[in-house]
């Protein structure tokens, strides 16, 4: 019976009965032989272990041949043993045999494999750069930090067990690459849809065609994946004609005889990379029903729906890249997704990405050294699109002999930069050029409000755009295969660049259609939850574009008076926000269970992220008079279950310095783990090396919280609240906010909610609470364990010359632990005024201590439950 109308049960029990045969034809010294080879043959990055190799006979390494591969590719990779190991009579039959017992569809499978992969090779081996230039894709990548998640996109939020500890970040070699679909190996689970998510312009796209290129190359996914396909969503979602699967996947292979039916007929060696899921629109009914049969005609979102709802090729491999903001959007979507963060250039990968940049070697130098002097736009380069910009305008300064000097402090600002250098150097005319410039910010503005990322040669006649020098630098050209004829298509040269000119496009205009009018700022800033969400980026670079030194900028280059109303009416927006999000600051232990049916509906992404998108806004602008007077309105400050970055905390920082008097800060289940890079390990040479040049004082560790920590010790500092609730700090996050404890002129309130600390941690806190001029008059705390922290309590209580307020509501206070905390009241330098006890369970002897306590200091107010 041919093989493809066989069942998988008979067509394993034929792969084995090959296998046997094969294997039992060979002499002992051949088995040996083929053991040994078989080791090093891989399998997602790992061989069959040699343990379980090492005294196998033919059966045995029939059932290890079988369980490590599916049964076609157990031949096929049992031929290639037998060829490496110079028992080619054996193979030969081997094939002859598969093609007389499986037919030729595994054949011609086979062959036309190797005919695919040497066709995505070819087109895939070289990338075009935003600027057209075309370079080789292996000599321009540039290794990526790459943290890899626990399972579902929102499953890393946090709960009543307290915070994950956070994954290393792996540079992205093959082995990185090749653990993204293996799962949990102690389990034997797989991942079936791995996410590769990121902000705009981090690299997710490279990645997931260096991934793409590396597959046809032999080097990933090698015994798991026969054919993989890219699809870039934005493309497939614009398309006109209705296709099916089956035609996209036509599309893709070198000729029009591809045996995609053949291929459809395996779908788990299957593996299909779709890029930009994010830019999948949130729609319902039939529209949106999910495709589920492979050759059906249709549209683009039904065929992505179906693929990302595995109900289209369930048993198919999924590689979906999306924007951090939105795989909460994504979720619903998705089935059992594994997560993995894409984090940008390590400090290492961004020198080379400037060696590889500039072909002058000592240009590379020069611009390196620059930027790394520069350390805000040092740190803005982990992001490679900022990267590029940044890369390219110094090489354009440094052709003209122009000075280095100028400086960027924000992403807006060096998008900013960019542009107006790039018209510099294209030599433009003056007053057509800004014309252009209009139409082509219009054109970006319409795309980003309709979801629209490709453009016709129709959209760009109608704002008169064709072969316009604004079109040819800034727009990307893209030839799309088509029914009748090719179909030519436009694009920005990056989806944050389209984003960048959209928000200019509303300070162009504001000019001409002064007020609110349709599609004016404040339509923007006033949009919905779902389109804020889409608009995100493009309100930040709004907020960079109103600074003063930005509205300077394109007044002179663009010729385009901002309105004064303009920044007036977004300043009093943002003081209109308010955060309906924060948990009370008197919450009980109560609030310590999450997982409730009420949290199961709970918050949207949308609006858990909002707090700090608005503090990425305010942080644009670079204007501390225009933050303070922001921040006046919105009294507290309230980040909840974020997993806070280094570029989060360095924007959080800022904004806190910027804070008036009076200012509130609470942090609530926010990931305060740095997630470190994971390091190869050191030969013994180099270790020995770096062991005696070492100092032998080591250094303590510098936590993700030394910026806000540093920030709030300096006197402009208005900070006076901060409060953390269910977070986990580590030893040195409480080593540096002891630090800022110590000094910090304005913080009075201090409040400590279920947080996770060491017995070491809990030290550091108390020390830098009593530490004579600690300025905190508040302190709130509800922690596990109390019997321990009274202890230290007494030592703050009795050396504190400012403390007056204590709040222990809802804990637990047995009777031992009230005796030592009644004597410390009664200290001479104890300088309480309040100690609430509200909702704490008091036996009889410890409300008699506390009225002891009262008589003798009649000052002090006690509060607490009769």
């Amino acid at each position: 019976m041919d093989a493809a109308g066989a069942s998988c049960s008979s067509k394993e029990a034929v792969a084995r009965e090959l296998l046997l045969a094969a294997l039992e034809d060979l002499s002992q010294e051949q088995l040996k032989r083929f053991r040994h080879k078989l080791r090093d043959a891989p399998l997602n990055g790992r061989s069959i272990p040699w343990g379980r190799l090492e005294r196998s006979d033919a059966v045995d390494l029939v059932d290890k041949l079988m369980e490590f591969y599916e049964p076609i590719p157990a031949i096929e990779m049992t031929r290639q043993v037998l060829k490496r190991s110079d028992i080619r009579d054996v193979a030969l039959r081997l094939k002859e045999q598969q093609l007389q017992r499986l037919g030729s569809t595994s054949v011609i499978l086979s062959k036309y494999k190797k005919t695919y992969r040497e066709h995505v090779q070819r087109k895939h081996a070289k990338v075009k750069e935003r600027n057209a230039r075309s370079v080789k894709i292996n000599k321009r990548f540039t290794k990526l930090l790459i943290a890899q998640g626990r399972g579902a996109v929102e499953d890393e939020l946090l709960g009543p067990s307290g915070e994950p500890e956070p994954e290393r970040a792996r540079r992205s070699d093959r082995h990185t690459f090749n653990r993204l679909f293996r799962g949990n190996d102690d389990v034997g689970q797989h991942p079936m849809t791995v996410v590769l998510q990121g902000p705009a312009g981090i690299g997710k796209t490279m990645a997931a065609k260096k991934i793409l290129y590396d597959w046809a190359a032999g080097k990933l996914y090698h015994s798991q994946v026969d054919f993989a396909f890219f699809m870039p969503c934005g493309e497939l979602l614009e398309q006109q004609d209705p296709r099916s699967l089956a035609d996209l996947i036509l599309d893709q292979c070198p000729d029009q005889a591809a045996p995609v039916k053949w291929m459809l007929e395996q779908p788990n060696r299957l593996l299909f990379i779709l890029d930009g899921a994010d830019e999948l629109p949130t729609l319902s009914g039939p529209e949106a029903t999910p495709c589920k049969d492979p050759f059906e005609a249709t549209s683009g979102l039904r065929v992505l729906s179906g693929l990302l709802s595995k109900e289209l090729l369930p048993s198919a491999l999924l590689l979906v890249t999306t924007r951090s903001a939105d795989p909460g959007r994504l979720q619903g979507r998705l089935c059992s997704p594994q997560c993995a963060e894409v984090r940008g250039f390590s400090d290492k990968d961004k020198k080379k990405y400037f060696f590889k940049f500039f072909l002058d070697e000592r240009k590379a130098e020069r611009a390196y050294r620059f930027v790394k002097d520069n350390e805000t736009l040092f740190a803005l380069c982990f992001v490679p699109f900022v990267c590029w910009i940044v890369c390219t305008v110094l090489q354009q300064q440094l052709e003209l002999g122009q000075d280095l000097s100028r400086t960027s402090k924000t992403t807006t600002s060096v998008y900013l930069l960019f542009v107006i250098s790039m018209l510099k150097s294209a030599g433009t005319n003056g007053a057509r050029v800004q014309g252009e410039l209009h139409m082509l910010c219009r054109l970006a503005r319409e795309g980003i409000l309709n979801h629209k990322a490709q453009f016709s040669e129709k959209d760009l006649e109608e704002l008169k755009l064709q072969d316009s020098q604004v079109q040819t630098i800034f727009l990307s050209k893209k030839e799309l295969p088509g029914v009748l004829e090719t179909m030519v298509t436009y694009q920005f040269i990056d989806h944050s660049f389209q984003e960048f000119l959209a928000a200019l496009s509303y300070l162009l205009e504001a000019e001409r259609a002064p007020g609110t009018p349709a599609g004016g700022v404040q339509k923007l800033l006033n949009s919905d939850a779902e389109l804020r969400g889409h608009l995100a980026l493009t309100t930040r670079f709004l907020f960079g574009l109103l600074s003063k030194d930005r509205i300077g900028d394109i007044g002179k280059h663009f010729g385009c008076v901002v309105p004064e109303h303009v920044k007036k009416d977004t300043l009093q927006w943002v003081q209109k926000q308010s955060h309906h999000k924060g948990v009370p600051v008197g919450a009980n232990k109560n609030d310590e269970l999450e997982d409730t049916e009420e949290a199961e509906e709970e918050e949207e992404d949308e609006d858990l992220n909002f707090g700090l998108e608005l503090l990425y806004c305010l942080y644009e602008t670079q204007e501390e008079d225009f933050v303070r007077q922001a921040l006046s309105k919105l009294p507290e400050i309230v980040l909840e279950r974020i997993r806070l970055t280094r570029m989060d905390l360095e924007v959080l920082s800022y904004c806190v310095k910027c804070c008036p008097d009076g200012q509130a800060l609470r942090l609530v289940r926010c990931g305060l783990v740095e997630a470190k890079e994971k390091k190869k390990k050191k030969g013994l040479l180099k270790r020995l090396k770096s062991t005696g040049s070492q100092s032998t004082k080591k250094q303590p560790p510098v936590s993700l919280l030394r910026p806000l920590c540093e920030t709030v010790t300096t006197p402009q500092c208005g900070l006076s609240i901060l409060i953390l609730s269910h977070c986990k700090l580590p030893d040195a996050v409480c080593r540096d906010l002891s630090e800022a404890l110590k000094i910090a002129p304005a913080l009075r309130e201090l409040g400590l909610l279920w947080i996770r600390l060491t017995d070491t941690g809990l030290r550091l806190l108390i020390e830098g609470l009593a530490w004579p001029k600690c300025q905190v008059q508040t302190l709130r705390m509800q922690l596990p364990g109390l019997q321990q922290v009274i202890h230290y309590l007494v030592i703050v209580l009795q050396q504190s010359p400012v403390l007056t307020t204590l709040d222990l509501s809802g804990c637990q206070l047995p009777g031992p632990m009230v005796e030592p905390l009644c004597s410390a009241l009664k200290h001479p330098k104890c300088c309480l005024k309040t100690l609430s006890l509200t909702s704490v369970e008091l036996t009889e002897n410890s409300r008699r201590d506390l009225q002891a306590v009262k008589a003798s200091k009649p000052d002090l107010d006690i509060i607490y439950s009769k």
